[in-house]
């Protein structure tokens, strides 16, 4: 769902009372368009997030860590040079309007108090944030337009800032539930009237869950749906937008970000997979091969009444219970003798086959999990850097290609863990992918921590830092459900994990990362837990 103006209205509300008079201290631009103001207001210290994602444009207090790039964009730069240290002296909001102006008091360079202007329109695609100095002219913005082909409207540096045209419109989840409501009369009328309470009252922050999973979200109850939709209040706008979009940003920038990793991976699964499909059928051909030797050894038995030049012969089936004729096909252009030597070679051929093929088919299964193990660690990245940590272990593996010399003198990403903490007071550690797997389970851990991983699926290493002591049974099955979460397992009601102490892990001979054995485990069927996830989550 798109943030509608009166949703948008009561986050304004609630961004008013927690940075009005405040001071911007930091800014940063975690992604293309997306900008985080670390503000000093009667709030204390928050972050707001101001995003012209045309996907999901909105404005709002934020709590989540996003991932800053290691070079800024220029257009944080040029927000950093005009305003690190303005005070926010106004929020404006027309009225059923998705544009915000942040009007801000700043320093220029010979420090004198100038006037500034951050203007964020969260309207659909043709969502912009943009940057005016005192006079209304345009500094600089996210996206530059060059005349749009429906407005002919110009958003450029150097240009006076003009408003889009009204677009007053009722958001269409919105007028269905006003009529639900009974509201039969002008829905203009009921709009404004619910524009001035959640503008003296705030809203009611409301998630919309359909089979557990965010389906929508407004500034009231939405009882249209009935029972098939369950309703979650929230405690704030920010929090409720920030839950809302975590999911599906985090999903994002991984695709953005990642596209030639998944590809790459990707490509190399369907390869492998298919050679493991050639494999097979070729393994099961050799499974005849028996009969190739009874045919040579036929042959050789009746090599003094077989005569050259003849393409098939028909002789007795000693290997028939009924001992009937058997058709058997010869060279013409070979001896008896060279023709009973060829079965005899096709079969010791195929014999070696399947060996070759038994060894060959399990690299290719070891591969192929391991492929698809990689794919599972994409959707956990939450940022450049975990994305780089696993084209450094393809690179290793030999499924890219090594970089540049100049690229190859660049530091080595080491990548961090996810930390828990159980209501019991454990920390629990989970994998992001398969090096910091390695890492956690293999060298970090000690023999007395134990160990969390989902039974026959691919999912991520959970170590639960028990201190020699034995765990208590809340901590093993918040660390089991964390397992659970964190694998192929989390759309399923319950998942089996195994769990052990760590000295029953280990990591066979020239195991792919990620690859490990172990023994003296239990098993208990977990739920994965996403609300329970974010809970425990420390960072």
């Amino acid at each position: 769902m798109a943030l509608d103006a009166i949703c948008l209205s009561a986050a304004v509300a609630e961004l008013r009372a927690a940075v009005g008079g405040g001071k911007i201290d930091k800014i940063y631009q975690p992604g293309g368009q997306d900008v985080v103001l670390a503000v000093r207001g009667p709030a204390g210290n928050v972050r707001v997030l101001l995003s012209a994602n045309p996907s999901h444009p909105r404005l709002h207090l934020t709590t989540l860590d996003r991932e800053n790039p290691d070079k800024p964009p220029m257009f944080c730069m040029l927000l950093r040079k005009h305003l690190t240290g303005a005070r926010i002296l106004e929020i404006e909001q027309p009225y059923m309007e998705r544009i915000v102006t942040l009007r801000l008091e700043a320093l220029d360079e010979l420090g004198d108090r100038v006037s500034r202007s951050l203007v964020l329109e969260a309207m659909g695609r043709r969502a912009n944030l943009i940057l005016l100095d005192g006079e209304g002219r345009i500094m600089e913005c996210i996206r530059r337009v060059d005349g749009d082909l429906t407005t002919g409207r110009q958003v450029l540096p150097g240009l006076f800032y003009r408003m889009p045209e009204p677009r007053f419109g009722v958001p269409p989840l919105l007028e269905r539930e006003l009529r639900f409501r009974g509201e039969t009369g002008d829905l203009a009328s009921a709009v404004e009237k619910l524009w001035d309470e959640v503008g003296k009252k705030g809203g009611k922050p409301v998630m919309l869950l359909r089979e557990g999973k965010p389906a929508d979200f407004s500034f009231l109850p939405i009882l249209q749906y009935g029972l098939e939709t369950e309703l979650r209040e929230y405690a704030s706008f920010g929090a409720l937008l920030d839950d809302f979009y975590e999911t599906r940003e985090r999903q994002e920038r991984t695709r953005q970000r990642g596209e030639d990793l998944v590809r790459a991976v990707k490509n190399a699964r369907d390869r492998t997979a298919r050679k493991l499909e050639n494999q097979r059928r070729e393994l099961e051909a050799t499974k005849d091969r028996e009969r190739l030797r009874q045919l040579g050894d036929i042959l050789t038995t009746n090599l003094h009444t077989l005569e050259k030049g003849r393409s098939t012969v028909r002789l007795q089936d000693y290997y028939d219970p009924e001992c009937r004729e058997v058709e058997i096909m010869v060279d013409p252009l070979l001896t008896p003798q060279q023709n009973a030597a060829r079965y005899y070679k096709e079969y010791n051929k195929a014999k070696n086959a399947e060996s070759a093929l038994t060894r060959q088919i399990e690299r290719g299964e070891s591969d192929l999990a391991y492929l698809e193990s990689v794919l599972e660690n994409l959707t956990l990245a939450e940022g450049e850097r975990d994305l780089q940590e696993i084209r450094q272990e393809l690179t290793d593996t030999g499924y890219l290609r090594r970089a540049t010399k100049a690229a190859k003198r660049e530091k080595r990403v080491t990548g961090k863990p996810m930390e828990f903490r159980t209501d019991s007071g454990l920390r629990v550690s989970v994998g992001k992918n398969n090096s910091q797997n390695d890492q956690l389970t293999m060298k970090l851990a000690s023999k007395w921590d134990w160990w969390f991983h989902t039974q026959k699926i691919h999912g991520s290493h959970v170590i639960l830092w028990t201190g020699g002591a034995e765990p208590d049974e809340l901590s093993v099955a918040q660390a089991a459900s964390l397992a659970a979460w964190f694998s192929q397992g989390r759309e399923a009601g319950k998942v089996p994990v195994d769990f052990t102490p760590v000295k029953y892990v280990k990591k066979p001979a020239g195991a792919k990362p990620g690859m490990v054995v172990y023994t003296t485990y239990q098993t208990r069927m977990a739920p994965p837990d996403e609300t329970l996830a974010k809970r425990l989550r420390t960072k």
